[in-house]
């Protein structure tokens, strides 16, 4: 009797109600992604990187489009398995087919290119971003926009399933949203140590921001406003500001830009993240999810 109920007691630690425990549940997902992305994703993106002949060491679209790509479909096969094992779809996790590019990832969009618009104008004003005319015209500028703009909502869909779809929600099932939030949050702003030149001031607003994308899945229900945000914002600092990130310039983007102000305004090596302009942009991000994405379930219409 007490080996059966010592055994019971092991197996609680590992079983619940609903099956294996979400914490578990969490750190497969996890392990999975670790080994993919070493057996798999790695492997994947340096035999396609030569032979579609891309510079896999520089900021440009082609090497972003190309890593993103492959990393969404590692990221869509490991929640697909855990799916299967759910007996649940693929798109339950906060990507919704039936509302993907709708009126929410287009406010997601607008936000995010506001947030780009007023870190710029900061920096513009205060002398420490400074424009000398078009880098681009014509069929480049067209162009490069399109692949920009492709590969950056690539970006967006990729980070935002991995952080935020199964492991935001397997954890929300079992330990409630602010600790899966908390959580998942550190691990994707303590992924960003590894970047050259990283500070305290780019981790805190990667925090702070990945918190507030959080509570935008809590507020409307799905991943769609992320999506948008996230891939509008890359899309303004790689392309039309043409900031550094981790020391790298972009390659192809639409100014002509110096960065010769202090680091704390412009950001320096890391770009726009790290400028002071983003604590405010930041802040302005959090209540406008409290306020303004109230009531956008996936229950209610899609435009308001």
């Amino acid at each position: 009797m007490i080996r059966l109920t010592t055994r019971r007691a092991v197996a609680s630690i590992f079983v619940g109600p609903d099956g294996l425990r979400a914490g578990w549940r969490f750190l497969l997902f996890v392990l999975a992604i670790e080994l993919s992305e070493i057996y798999l994703r790695e492997p994947a993106i340096s035999l396609l990187g030569r032979r579609l002949g891309i510079r896999l060491d520089e900021l440009s679209a082609p090497s972003l489009f190309l890593e993103e790509f492959v990393g969404l479909l590692i990221v869509l096969l490991v929640t697909g398995i855990a799916a299967l094992l759910e007996r649940r779809r693929l798109d339950d996790y906060g990507l919704p087919v039936s509302r993907a590019f709708g009126c929410l990832f287009w406010k997601g969009m607008l936000a995010g290119l506001v947030v780009v618009i007023f870190v710029a104008t900061g920096m513009i004003a205060t002398g420490a971003m400074q424009v000398h005319g078009l880098a681009l015209t014509g069929s480049a500028l067209l162009w490069f926009a399109l692949l920009w703009l492709g590969a950056n909502v690539l970006v967006g869909l990729n980070e935002e399933y991995l952080f935020r779809g199964y492991a935001l929600q397997v954890l929300w099932r079992g330990a409630g949203f602010w600790p899966a939030a908390i959580i998942t949050t550190a691990i994707f702003a303590g992924l960003h140590v590894s970047k050259p030149h990283e500070n305290a001031m780019d981790i805190g607003v990667i925090f702070i921001l990945g918190l507030a994308i959080c509570l935008s899945v809590q507020r409307t229900g799905t991943l769609w406003w992320a999506v948008g945000w996230h891939a509008a914002f890359d899309f303004g600092q790689f392309f039309l500001i043409g900031t550094h990130n981790g020391g790298q310039a972009p390659v192809g983007h639409l100014f002509i830009v110096t960065f010769n102000g202090p680091a704390l305004l412009n950001g320096g090596e890391l770009g726009t993240e790290a400028s002071i302009f983003m604590v405010p942009a930041a802040i302005a991000t959090f209540i406008y999810i409290i306020w303004f994405l109230r009531g956008e379930r996936p229950q209610s219409a899609d435009c308001h």
